[in-house]
């Protein structure tokens, strides 16, 4: 018997653009409806294909693990240079709605990140977190938990906006394909 109950195999994503007509850059024009959208579990980017009637919306959130929700025919992963620019200029907003859903999930990275090597952190690929600041939030996080963002500015000294590094990163990951080490993305 497995420890998983089937809510635990549902993901989510948040549909950045909606292309009634497909896309129009020569490359299946007419081929009918489909949608940008971004998983606010892995960040994964997907390109969905509708049915005709789908009702679905710029900012609608729909199922796309196990199965798809209604009106989502197929979809595949695709990367940030695939996305259209209406896509592309909604994700920042998207990203930024989620860690506020979900504060809990990334306050908790601070309280849970890892060395990667003897050398590196994980708290270090975070956007402007050197050594010195590394080691702020590690003693800081000897003393208890993290509750909040707001918790984690109040106790470490030097890091401005904790919620606006860990947005900064997530972009960073969905927009470079070839980084080495990834926090949030995952395919």
């Amino acid at each position: 018997m497995s420890d998983t109950s089937p809510a635990d195999d549902e993901e989510y994503a948040v549909v950045l653009d909606f292309l009634a007509h497909g896309r129009s850059d020569g490359r299946g024009y007419g081929d009918g409806p489909l949608a940008y959208a971004v998983s606010t579990d892995r960040f994964t980017l997907y390109e969905l294909s509708l049915a005709p009637d789908a009702d679905i919306s710029i900012l609608d959130r729909v199922r796309i693990r196990p199965d798809f929700e209604a009106g989502i025919d197929r979809g595949r992963e695709v990367g940030y240079d695939d996305l259209s620019d209406g896509a592309r200029s909604e994700l920042d907003y998207v990203i930024e709605d989620v860690v506020d859903d979900e504060e809990q999930r990334f306050v908790d990275f601070y309280n849970d990140a890892q060395p990667i090597s003897l050398r590196l952190h994980q708290l270090n690929l975070l956007p402007g977190i050197g050594d010195k600041l590394r080691d702020n939030i590690l003693d800081e996080r000897k003393r208890g938990p993290f509750e909040s963002f707001a918790d984690i500015e109040d106790r470490v000294d030097g890091l401005h906006n904790p919620r606006e590094v860990v947005v900064e990163r997530i972009l960073e990951e969905i927009r470079e394909d070839d980084l080495k080490y990834q926090n949030f993305v995952r395919s």
